[in-house]
Protein backbone atom coordinates (compact mmCIF):
# COMPACT_ATOMS: atom_id res chain seq x y z
CA UNK A 1 0.00 0.00 0.00
CA UNK A 2 1.30 3.77 -0.36
CA UNK A 3 1.39 4.24 3.43
CA UNK A 4 4.52 6.18 4.37
CA UNK A 5 6.37 5.94 7.62
CA UNK A 6 3.60 7.28 9.52
CA UNK A 7 0.77 5.18 9.28
CA UNK A 8 2.68 1.70 9.20
CA UNK A 9 4.30 3.16 12.38
CA UNK A 10 4.54 5.79 14.47
CA UNK A 11 7.79 4.58 15.41
CA UNK A 12 9.77 6.13 13.01
CA UNK A 13 8.29 9.74 12.41
CA UNK A 14 10.71 11.28 10.03
CA UNK A 15 14.57 11.37 8.86
CA UNK A 16 16.39 9.76 6.42
CA UNK A 17 17.26 6.02 6.80
CA UNK A 18 20.43 4.92 8.99
CA UNK A 19 22.86 3.03 8.21
CA UNK A 20 23.59 -0.75 9.32
CA UNK A 21 24.77 -0.99 12.66
CA UNK A 22 26.06 -4.27 13.25
CA UNK A 23 25.91 -6.19 16.88
CA UNK A 24 28.40 -8.65 17.65
CA UNK A 25 31.56 -10.10 16.29
CA UNK A 26 32.70 -8.35 12.96
CA UNK A 27 34.01 -10.30 9.94
CA UNK A 28 31.82 -13.11 7.86
CA UNK A 29 31.30 -16.68 9.18
CA UNK A 30 33.03 -19.39 8.97
CA UNK A 31 31.14 -22.68 7.49
CA UNK A 32 31.12 -24.74 10.61
CA UNK A 33 32.09 -22.77 13.55
CA UNK A 34 28.78 -22.54 14.84
CA UNK A 35 27.92 -18.56 14.16
CA UNK A 36 24.84 -17.46 12.96
CA UNK A 37 24.23 -14.05 11.39
CA UNK A 38 20.43 -12.67 11.42
CA UNK A 39 20.48 -9.82 9.47
CA UNK A 40 17.33 -7.62 10.61
CA UNK A 41 15.41 -5.01 8.64
CA UNK A 42 13.22 -2.79 10.01
CA UNK A 43 11.39 0.78 9.34
CA UNK A 44 11.84 2.19 12.93
CA UNK A 45 14.42 4.33 11.94
CA UNK A 46 14.45 6.82 14.20
CA UNK A 47 14.47 7.20 18.35
CA UNK A 48 12.91 5.64 20.82
CA UNK A 49 12.64 2.59 19.07
CA UNK A 50 15.72 2.49 16.94
CA UNK A 51 17.55 2.55 20.31
CA UNK A 52 14.90 0.24 22.11
CA UNK A 53 15.71 -2.40 19.10
CA UNK A 54 18.87 -2.58 19.24
CA UNK A 55 19.10 -3.01 22.32
CA UNK A 56 17.13 -5.80 22.62
CA UNK A 57 19.24 -7.40 19.89
CA UNK A 58 22.74 -6.93 22.47
CA UNK A 59 21.02 -8.06 25.17
CA UNK A 60 19.89 -11.43 23.21
CA UNK A 61 23.47 -11.71 22.02
CA UNK A 62 24.83 -11.67 25.37
CA UNK A 63 23.02 -14.85 25.87
CA UNK A 64 23.89 -16.30 22.85
CA UNK A 65 27.47 -16.11 21.99
CA UNK A 66 26.76 -17.56 18.47
CA UNK A 67 24.38 -15.18 16.96
CA UNK A 68 25.42 -11.84 15.32
CA UNK A 69 22.65 -10.00 14.99
CA UNK A 70 23.12 -7.30 12.04
CA UNK A 71 20.11 -4.59 12.27
CA UNK A 72 19.38 -2.50 8.79
CA UNK A 73 16.88 0.50 10.19
CA UNK A 74 15.27 1.87 6.88
CA UNK A 75 13.27 4.79 6.25
CA UNK A 76 9.77 3.03 5.27
CA UNK A 77 9.96 3.48 1.04
CA UNK A 78 13.18 3.14 1.44
CA UNK A 79 12.17 0.16 2.97
CA UNK A 80 10.08 -1.17 0.23
CA UNK A 81 12.60 -0.69 -2.39
CA UNK A 82 15.39 -2.60 -0.97
CA UNK A 83 12.91 -5.31 0.12
CA UNK A 84 11.47 -5.54 -3.37
CA UNK A 85 14.77 -6.30 -4.96
CA UNK A 86 15.70 -8.69 -2.27
CA UNK A 87 12.53 -10.72 -2.80
CA UNK A 88 12.77 -10.77 -6.55
CA UNK A 89 16.19 -12.05 -6.39
CA UNK A 90 15.07 -14.42 -4.12
CA UNK A 91 16.75 -13.16 -1.07
CA UNK A 92 14.93 -11.64 1.75
CA UNK A 93 16.86 -10.73 4.68
CA UNK A 94 16.08 -13.00 7.91
CA UNK A 95 13.60 -10.79 9.84
CA UNK A 96 11.99 -8.06 8.16
CA UNK A 97 9.37 -5.47 8.85
CA UNK A 98 5.73 -7.23 8.01
CA UNK A 99 2.10 -6.23 7.66
CA UNK A 100 0.77 -9.08 6.43
CA UNK A 101 -2.20 -9.05 4.42
CA UNK A 102 -1.73 -9.67 1.22
CA UNK A 103 1.69 -8.73 0.36
CA UNK A 104 2.49 -11.33 2.86
CA UNK A 105 0.63 -13.85 0.74
CA UNK A 106 2.47 -13.11 -2.26
CA UNK A 107 6.12 -13.79 -0.12
CA UNK A 108 4.42 -16.81 1.24
CA UNK A 109 3.34 -18.29 -2.66
CA UNK A 110 7.00 -17.23 -3.67
CA UNK A 111 7.96 -19.14 -1.15
CA UNK A 112 10.45 -16.37 -0.02
CA UNK A 113 9.30 -16.91 3.85
CA UNK A 114 9.29 -19.59 6.77
CA UNK A 115 6.12 -21.14 8.02
CA UNK A 116 6.56 -20.36 12.00
CA UNK A 117 3.48 -22.06 13.47
CA UNK A 118 5.42 -25.27 15.03
CA UNK A 119 8.46 -22.06 16.76
CA UNK A 120 5.44 -19.83 17.97
CA UNK A 121 2.66 -22.27 18.89
CA UNK A 122 3.52 -22.67 22.48
CA UNK A 123 3.47 -18.67 22.87
CA UNK A 124 0.95 -17.68 20.47
CA UNK A 125 -1.63 -17.65 22.97
CA UNK A 126 -0.14 -15.15 24.54
CA UNK A 127 -0.85 -12.46 21.52
CA UNK A 128 -4.30 -10.99 21.38
CA UNK A 129 -5.77 -13.17 18.65
CA UNK A 130 -6.56 -10.21 16.55
CA UNK A 131 -3.27 -8.80 16.32
CA UNK A 132 -1.95 -12.43 14.89
CA UNK A 133 -5.06 -12.62 12.07
CA UNK A 134 -2.89 -10.30 8.98
CA UNK A 135 0.05 -12.59 9.67
CA UNK A 136 -1.80 -15.76 8.88
CA UNK A 137 -2.12 -17.80 5.98
CA UNK A 138 -4.57 -20.39 4.74
CA UNK A 139 -4.52 -21.58 8.95
CA UNK A 140 -0.50 -21.21 8.96
CA UNK A 141 1.75 -18.40 10.91
CA UNK A 142 4.03 -16.43 8.87
CA UNK A 143 5.27 -13.55 10.87
CA UNK A 144 4.11 -11.74 14.79
CA UNK A 145 3.16 -8.67 15.10
CA UNK A 146 4.85 -6.66 17.99
CA UNK A 147 2.31 -3.36 17.99
CA UNK A 148 -1.35 -3.41 17.02
CA UNK A 149 -4.12 -0.78 16.98
CA UNK A 150 -7.15 0.41 15.33
CA UNK A 151 -8.48 3.24 12.77
CA UNK A 152 -11.25 5.78 14.72
CA UNK A 153 -11.88 9.75 14.91
CA UNK A 154 -9.29 12.01 17.27
CA UNK A 155 -11.22 14.55 17.77
CA UNK A 156 -10.06 18.38 19.38
CA UNK A 157 -13.01 18.04 22.97
CA UNK A 158 -11.82 22.37 23.14
CA UNK A 159 -13.36 22.71 19.49
CA UNK A 160 -16.30 20.57 19.96
CA UNK A 161 -17.48 22.18 23.07
CA UNK A 162 -16.78 25.68 21.58
CA UNK A 163 -19.73 24.34 18.90
CA UNK A 164 -21.80 23.24 21.68
CA UNK A 165 -21.38 19.60 20.74
CA UNK A 166 -21.94 17.53 23.93
CA UNK A 167 -21.44 14.56 23.33
CA UNK A 168 -19.54 12.21 20.43
CA UNK A 169 -21.22 10.91 17.24
CA UNK A 170 -23.33 7.70 17.78
CA UNK A 171 -24.40 7.00 14.28
CA UNK A 172 -23.19 9.10 10.73
CA UNK A 173 -26.18 10.83 10.63
CA UNK A 174 -25.06 11.91 14.14
CA UNK A 175 -21.85 12.73 12.24
CA UNK A 176 -23.10 14.76 9.84
CA UNK A 177 -24.47 16.99 12.52
CA UNK A 178 -21.73 17.43 14.45
CA UNK A 179 -19.73 18.47 11.18
CA UNK A 180 -22.68 20.95 10.31
CA UNK A 181 -22.55 22.36 13.66
CA UNK A 182 -19.01 22.91 13.12
CA UNK A 183 -18.74 24.99 10.23
CA UNK A 184 -21.60 26.76 11.47
CA UNK A 185 -19.21 27.87 14.55
CA UNK A 186 -16.15 28.75 11.96
CA UNK A 187 -14.53 25.92 12.52
CA UNK A 188 -12.68 23.33 9.85
CA UNK A 189 -14.66 19.66 10.50
CA UNK A 190 -12.21 17.42 9.33
CA UNK A 191 -8.51 17.52 8.31
CA UNK A 192 -7.45 15.06 5.54
CA UNK A 193 -4.43 14.28 3.44
CA UNK A 194 -5.79 14.37 0.22
CA UNK A 195 -2.12 14.44 -1.56
CA UNK A 196 -1.58 10.40 -0.35
CA UNK A 197 -5.05 9.04 -0.60
CA UNK A 198 -4.67 5.86 1.60
CA UNK A 199 -6.36 8.15 4.53
CA UNK A 200 -9.56 8.77 2.84
CA UNK A 201 -9.59 5.12 2.31
CA UNK A 202 -10.20 4.75 5.91
CA UNK A 203 -13.65 6.32 5.61
CA UNK A 204 -15.01 4.03 2.88
CA UNK A 205 -13.74 0.78 4.24
CA UNK A 206 -15.81 1.76 7.38
CA UNK A 207 -18.65 2.72 5.86
CA UNK A 208 -17.97 -0.99 3.66
CA UNK A 209 -18.33 -2.81 6.79
CA UNK A 210 -21.02 -0.61 8.90
CA UNK A 211 -23.27 -0.93 6.01
CA UNK A 212 -22.62 -4.54 4.79
CA UNK A 213 -20.65 -6.37 8.09
CA UNK A 214 -17.42 -7.25 7.73
CA UNK A 215 -18.13 -10.30 5.69
CA UNK A 216 -19.15 -8.20 2.90
CA UNK A 217 -15.71 -6.97 2.46
CA UNK A 218 -14.15 -10.55 2.82
CA UNK A 219 -16.71 -11.95 0.20
CA UNK A 220 -16.05 -9.43 -2.25
CA UNK A 221 -12.73 -9.87 -2.55
CA UNK A 222 -13.31 -13.66 -2.59
CA UNK A 223 -15.96 -13.02 -5.84
CA UNK A 224 -13.63 -10.21 -7.16
CA UNK A 225 -17.11 -8.13 -7.56
CA UNK A 226 -17.49 -5.21 -5.11
CA UNK A 227 -19.96 -3.88 -8.00
CA UNK A 228 -23.04 -4.74 -5.14
CA UNK A 229 -25.53 -2.70 -3.27
CA UNK A 230 -23.95 -2.29 -0.06
CA UNK A 231 -20.65 -0.44 -1.71
CA UNK A 232 -22.35 1.83 -3.63
CA UNK A 233 -24.37 2.52 -0.69
CA UNK A 234 -20.85 2.68 1.39
CA UNK A 235 -19.84 5.08 -1.42
CA UNK A 236 -22.91 7.26 -1.25
CA UNK A 237 -22.74 7.48 2.36
CA UNK A 238 -19.07 9.40 1.87
CA UNK A 239 -20.35 11.33 -0.39
CA UNK A 240 -22.47 12.65 1.96
CA UNK A 241 -20.34 14.06 4.19
CA UNK A 242 -18.05 15.09 0.58
CA UNK A 243 -20.59 17.13 0.12
CA UNK A 244 -20.76 19.24 3.17
CA UNK A 245 -17.08 20.32 2.22
CA UNK A 246 -15.75 19.23 5.52
CA UNK A 247 -12.04 19.19 4.87
CA UNK A 248 -9.41 21.78 5.39
CA UNK A 249 -8.18 24.52 2.60
CA UNK A 250 -6.36 22.59 0.08
CA UNK A 251 -6.68 19.41 2.02
CA UNK A 252 -6.34 17.34 -1.73
CA UNK A 253 -2.63 18.61 -2.00
CA UNK A 254 -2.05 18.14 1.76
CA UNK A 255 0.40 15.33 2.81
CA UNK A 256 -0.17 13.59 6.10
CA UNK A 257 3.35 13.40 8.27
CA UNK A 258 3.60 17.35 7.73
CA UNK A 259 3.59 20.40 9.50
CA UNK A 260 1.00 22.05 7.22
CA UNK A 261 -0.49 18.46 6.55
CA UNK A 262 -3.00 16.37 8.17
CA UNK A 263 -1.69 15.81 11.24
CA UNK A 264 0.13 19.53 11.25
CA UNK A 265 -3.17 20.85 10.50
CA UNK A 266 -4.94 18.58 14.12
CA UNK A 267 -1.87 18.81 16.07
CA UNK A 268 -2.01 22.49 15.95
CA UNK A 269 -5.99 23.11 16.73
CA UNK A 270 -7.03 23.92 13.33
CA UNK A 271 -9.58 21.30 12.71
CA UNK A 272 -11.80 19.46 15.28
CA UNK A 273 -11.13 15.72 13.67
CA UNK A 274 -9.20 13.32 12.10
CA UNK A 275 -9.90 9.77 11.18
CA UNK A 276 -6.81 8.00 11.41
CA UNK A 277 -4.71 5.00 13.28
CA UNK A 278 -3.39 4.67 16.45
CA UNK A 279 -0.27 6.46 16.13
CA UNK A 280 -2.46 9.66 15.94
CA UNK A 281 -1.38 11.58 18.74
CA UNK A 282 1.96 11.05 18.66
CA UNK A 283 2.10 12.17 15.00
CA UNK A 284 0.13 15.04 15.58
CA UNK A 285 2.88 16.05 18.42
CA UNK A 286 5.95 15.93 15.83
CA UNK A 287 4.03 17.77 13.63
CA UNK A 288 2.80 20.75 15.87
CA UNK A 289 4.36 24.05 16.36
CA UNK A 290 4.52 23.23 19.94
CA UNK A 291 5.54 20.18 19.36
CA UNK A 292 2.78 19.03 21.63
CA UNK A 293 0.00 18.42 19.97
CA UNK A 294 -2.97 18.79 21.83
CA UNK A 295 -2.44 17.05 25.06
CA UNK A 296 -5.68 16.35 27.43
CA UNK A 297 -7.91 18.56 24.78
CA UNK A 298 -7.37 14.93 22.67
CA UNK A 299 -10.35 12.77 22.49
CA UNK A 300 -11.10 9.22 20.76
CA UNK A 301 -14.20 7.72 19.59
CA UNK A 302 -15.09 4.64 17.32
CA UNK A 303 -16.49 4.96 13.86
CA UNK A 304 -20.55 5.38 13.68
CA UNK A 305 -22.68 2.98 12.94
CA UNK A 306 -24.82 3.70 9.65
CA UNK A 307 -28.80 3.14 10.49
CA UNK A 308 -29.50 0.21 8.72
CA UNK A 309 -26.03 -1.42 8.40
CA UNK A 310 -25.53 -4.81 8.77
CA UNK A 311 -22.01 -4.48 11.08
CA UNK A 312 -21.89 -4.16 14.03
CA UNK A 313 -19.91 -1.36 15.88
CA UNK A 314 -17.63 -3.94 17.60
CA UNK A 315 -15.94 -4.82 14.34
CA UNK A 316 -12.68 -2.50 13.90
CA UNK A 317 -10.56 -2.07 10.70
CA UNK A 318 -6.84 -1.43 11.68
CA UNK A 319 -3.54 -3.50 11.53
CA UNK A 320 0.03 -3.49 13.16
CA UNK A 321 3.58 -4.43 12.86
CA UNK A 322 5.23 -7.55 12.54
CA UNK A 323 7.85 -9.14 11.22
CA UNK A 324 8.28 -12.16 9.15
CA UNK A 325 11.06 -14.70 8.41
CA UNK A 326 12.96 -15.03 5.08
CA UNK A 327 13.34 -18.56 3.89
CA UNK A 328 17.05 -18.80 4.56
CA UNK A 329 17.27 -17.99 8.52
CA UNK A 330 19.24 -19.35 10.48
CA UNK A 331 17.29 -21.26 13.46
CA UNK A 332 18.28 -18.87 16.02
CA UNK A 333 15.89 -16.00 14.40
CA UNK A 334 12.61 -17.08 15.72
CA UNK A 335 14.31 -17.49 18.89
CA UNK A 336 15.32 -13.63 18.82
CA UNK A 337 11.74 -12.96 17.82
CA UNK A 338 10.34 -14.66 21.20
CA UNK A 339 13.13 -12.49 22.90
CA UNK A 340 11.23 -9.68 21.23
CA UNK A 341 7.61 -10.59 22.05
CA UNK A 342 8.18 -11.08 25.58
CA UNK A 343 5.88 -9.71 28.25
CA UNK A 344 9.36 -7.62 29.40
CA UNK A 345 10.29 -6.37 26.33
CA UNK A 346 6.90 -4.98 25.28
CA UNK A 347 6.49 -3.63 28.71
CA UNK A 348 9.55 -1.36 26.79
CA UNK A 349 8.13 -0.59 24.09
CA UNK A 350 4.96 0.12 24.85
CA UNK A 351 6.82 2.73 27.84
CA UNK A 352 7.91 4.62 24.72
CA UNK A 353 4.48 5.59 23.87
CA UNK A 354 5.55 4.21 20.03
CA UNK A 355 3.69 1.37 20.55
CA UNK A 356 0.29 -1.05 21.54
CA UNK A 357 1.42 -3.98 22.95
CA UNK A 358 -0.13 -7.25 20.86
CA UNK A 359 1.39 -9.51 24.70
CA UNK A 360 -1.68 -9.46 26.61
CA UNK A 361 0.53 -9.21 29.81
CA UNK A 362 1.94 -5.83 28.66
CA UNK A 363 -1.04 -4.33 28.53
CA UNK A 364 -0.59 -3.16 31.76
CA UNK A 365 2.35 -0.43 30.58
CA UNK A 366 -0.03 1.37 28.32
CA UNK A 367 -0.31 4.91 30.57
CA UNK A 368 -2.41 7.37 27.98
CA UNK A 369 -5.59 7.83 28.06
CA UNK A 370 -6.59 7.58 24.41
CA UNK A 371 -4.05 4.54 24.16
CA UNK A 372 -6.06 2.42 26.61
CA UNK A 373 -9.42 3.18 25.03
CA UNK A 374 -7.78 1.87 21.80
CA UNK A 375 -6.60 -1.01 23.16
CA UNK A 376 -9.44 -2.15 25.24
CA UNK A 377 -12.00 -1.38 21.90
CA UNK A 378 -10.27 -3.81 20.23
CA UNK A 379 -9.53 -6.16 22.79
CA UNK A 380 -13.11 -6.35 22.58
CA UNK A 381 -13.47 -6.81 19.44
CA UNK A 382 -16.11 -9.00 17.33
CA UNK A 383 -14.05 -8.71 14.11
CA UNK A 384 -11.05 -7.69 12.53
CA UNK A 385 -10.61 -5.82 9.25
CA UNK A 386 -6.96 -5.13 7.97
CA UNK A 387 -6.33 -2.03 6.02
CA UNK A 388 -8.06 -2.93 2.57
CA UNK A 389 -4.65 -2.04 0.52
CA UNK A 390 -2.55 -4.59 2.52
CA UNK A 391 -5.40 -6.99 2.92
CA UNK A 392 -5.85 -7.07 -0.58
CA UNK A 393 -3.46 -8.03 -3.47
CA UNK A 394 -0.93 -4.59 -3.96
CA UNK A 395 -2.60 -3.61 -7.28
CA UNK A 396 -6.14 -4.17 -5.99
CA UNK A 397 -5.31 -2.08 -2.73
CA UNK A 398 -3.75 0.61 -5.16
CA UNK A 399 -6.89 0.46 -6.55
CA UNK A 400 -9.16 1.17 -3.65
CA UNK A 401 -7.32 4.18 -2.47
CA UNK A 402 -7.03 5.31 -6.07
CA UNK A 403 -10.85 4.70 -6.99
CA UNK A 404 -11.43 6.74 -3.08
CA UNK A 405 -9.53 9.33 -4.07
CA UNK A 406 -11.69 10.20 -6.90
CA UNK A 407 -14.49 10.13 -5.68
CA UNK A 408 -13.30 12.27 -2.92
CA UNK A 409 -11.97 15.05 -5.30
CA UNK A 410 -15.33 14.28 -7.55
CA UNK A 411 -14.16 13.33 -10.41
CA UNK A 412 -15.99 9.74 -10.16
CA UNK A 413 -19.13 9.16 -8.64
CA UNK A 414 -20.08 6.59 -6.05
CA UNK A 415 -21.50 3.91 -8.84
CA UNK A 416 -18.48 4.40 -10.88
CA UNK A 417 -15.79 3.43 -8.89
CA UNK A 418 -17.17 0.11 -7.43
CA UNK A 419 -17.25 -0.64 -11.16
CA UNK A 420 -13.41 0.53 -11.40
CA UNK A 421 -12.62 -1.70 -8.25
CA UNK A 422 -14.69 -4.63 -9.64
CA UNK A 423 -12.87 -4.11 -13.19
CA UNK A 424 -9.00 -4.41 -11.13
CA UNK A 425 -10.46 -7.36 -8.70
CA UNK A 426 -11.42 -9.45 -11.86
CA UNK A 427 -7.70 -8.78 -13.28
CA UNK A 428 -6.10 -10.38 -10.23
Amino acid sequence: MDYNVTRRSLLGLAGAGASAILLGACGNDEPGDGKQTINWWHIQNNDPMLGVWAAMAKDFQATHANVNITIQPLENEAFKAKLTTATQAGSPPDLFQSWGGGGLKQQVDAGLVKDITNDVKPWADTLLPASVQPFTIDGRIYGVPFDVGMVGFWYNKELFAKAGITAAPATWADLLVVVSKLKAAGITPIALAGKEKWPAHFYWSYLSMRVGGLSALQQAASERNFDKPDFITASQRFKELIDLQPFQKGFLGAAYGSPDGQAGVMGNGNAAMELMGQWAPAVQEAQSTSKKGLGDKLGFFPFPAVAGGKGSLSEVFGGGNGFSVGKNAPASTTEFLKHLLTAENQRKATDTGAVLPTVKAAADAIKDVNAKTVASTLAAATGFQLYLDQAYPPALGAQVNDSVAELVAGSKSPEQIVKDITSVAKSQ
